[in-house]
């Protein structure tokens, strides 16, 4: 904002002092702030084209957007691993450790400081901003008026609505032991161990499903006059579990020629506990399962059939913003709340400390950008608050925890001297910069990776330590949180409404002008 009051002024600094105010006032009154779509898919690992996450993976849209304008974070982290901690910490704007929340059953309205404190949509309904969602951004909590979905931050906030059942006959399910339809031989490896491990074709098309619907809902938003600056906030729940997606996305993958990345058995022997001498990770039970029946490349084809499914869902924005009277003023950011393992180091889903966890995408745009632009720096989803404030010109917010990236986006090779964090549990995190990554447990477990010579993280080099590394362990380690504050209590399991018994009118007292 100071650069451009600079070039008002500068050609006009003789005018008379009154002359020159009225000028500077109706130039600043004459551009309406930009509007913000803010755009989370969920689990979205660097399976994407411009993220160069596997070879093999189809997404034109997100592609095609970056192409035409767009700044791509190459190095993006998660404040936290898993759907809830990394939520929670963007839209708060504070770090895991302070807040408390570490896990996705804390509910961070449970925390003090976020009590005393606007979300990010509510800041910007502070000041001048219309905010409306549909689609998950919040995480989802279950309590004594039904399901909180966050609704309560935003001043229009709509439930999903679709969605098309999976063709029973095509589904493969690790809880319920089934390939296809059918029963699996007989498992140790079976059950319900958190959200079910499944994939398979809808019934229906992709018009009946929710994140197209949903993609629907943002496109006639955009067609829709709005008298104030929009934060329009739009979630997508694909590639999350389980895989489903219309038949149409499994058939752009071929079975016989997709494959996984490459999976090493031995890569978890170089990380051990100071107290037993043995290794402090064991594989997954959605690994074991999926090796014992050979399904571990369909596994990686399923979830890249979901990505492709939510890049079409994306499609369906971006073309709607190109032909909206807001294109030209629309700042855009799309990002995933977290990596996703696909067998790297036996583990699948999210919640580890590695890169293939802690990497998100992010890409923002603004209206004047052309052509993509990399950017290598490591940033961190909750710099998106106070950078949302800058670029939106909207007062600042002292009390954030993260940094304003907005340089980067006029200069995205410019210097950046600050690793970014993922809290991956009390007591526990990892810092990252352009080539190193860091991580010590709660444990104190140590894992040191150089990230050029080993992007897949297959050699902890914590024993084996290069002298010239020392001082980038150390400034790492230095960037990690100095204390962590106790965990907030876990949602009351007893709370077992659903989402359609959700009652909107029921939000937590949270008056803005009351909240800082």
């Amino acid at each position: 904002m100071f650069t451009i009051l600079c070039s008002i002024l500068n050609p006009i600094r003789s005018l008379p002092t009154l002359t020159l105010s009225l000028l500077l006032t109706a130039s600043l009154h004459a551009t309406p702030k930009p509007n913000v779509l803010f755009i989370s898919i969920d689990d979205l690992n660097d399976w994407v084209g411009v993220f160069d996450g596997h070879p093999q993976t189809k997404t034109p849209h997100l592609d095609d957007f970056a192409a035409k304008g767009a700044v791509v974070f190459q190095n993006a982290r998660c404040p936290g691993p898993v759907c809830c901690i990394s939520r929670s910490a963007l839209l708060s704007g504070f770090w895991p450790s302070t807040t408390g929340v570490y896990g996705n059953s804390q509910n961070m309205l449970d925390s003090t400081i976020i009590q005393e404190n606007a979300t990010l949509p509510e800041y910007f309904s502070k000041h001048g901003y219309h905010s409306l969602s549909r689609g998950k951004i919040f995480h989802k909590h279950a309590n004594e008026n039904g399901s909180d979905f966050g609704h309560w931050a935003f001043d229009h906030w709509e439930n999903t609505q679709g969605g098309s059942p999976v063709d029973p006959t095509k589904v493969t399910s690790r809880n319920k032991n089934l390939i296809n339809g059918k029963p699996a031989p007989p498992s140790d490896h079976t059950g319900d161990f958190g959200t079910e491990f499944a994939w398979g074709p809808t019934r229906d098309g992709i018009e009946e499903t929710r994140d197209y619907q949903t993609a629907q809902w943002a496109a006639a938003q955009l067609q829709e006059s709005h008298d104030n600056p929009f934060f329009m906030a739009v979630g997508i729940s694909r590639p999350h579990l389980p895989f489903y997606a219309p038949q149409e996305f499994f058939d752009l993958y071929d079975p016989k020629t997709f494959k996984a990345n490459e999976i090493r058995e031995d890569d978890l022997d170089d990380i051990l506990s100071p107290k037993t001498g043995k290794p402090k990770h064991s594989f997954s039970t959605d690994y074991l399962w999926l090796k014992e029946n050979d399904l571990i490349d369909e596994a990686a084809r399923a979830y890249a059939a979901a990505c492709s499914y939510a890049d079409a869902c994306l499609g369906v924005i971006f073309d709607a913003l190109e032909q909206s009277p807001y294109k030209d003023n629309t700042i855009v950011v799309i990002w995933g709340d977290h990596g996703w393992h696909l067998g790297e180091k036996m583990k699948y889903r999210k919640g580890t400390a590695w890169n293939e966890s802690t990497r998100v995408p992010l890409i923002v745009r603004l209206p004047e950008m052309t052509g993509q632009q990399d950017c290598l720096r490591p940033v961190n989803l909750i710099d998106l608050f106070p950078t949302l404030i800058e670029l939106c010109d909207i007062p600042e917010k002292p009390t954030l925890e993260g940094r304003d990236f907005s340089p980067l986006l006029n200069d995205p090779q410019q210097p950046w001297d600050y690793p970014s964090v993922t809290v991956t549990g009390e007591g526990s995190a990892t810092a990252i910069d352009e080539r190193f990554h860091y991580i010590r447990y709660s444990d104190g477990v140590e894992e040191f990776y150089d990230l050029e010579t080993d992007p897949m993280e297959f050699t902890n080099l914590i024993n084996q330590m290069n002298p010239e590394w020392e001082p980038i362990k150390e400034k790492l380690a230095a960037a990690l949180p100095k204390s962590f504050a106790t965990g907030i209590p876990k949602t009351d399991s007893s709370y077992k409404k659903t989402a359609k018994e959700l009652d909107q009118s029921i939000k937590p007292a949270r008056p803005l002008d009351k909240l800082k």
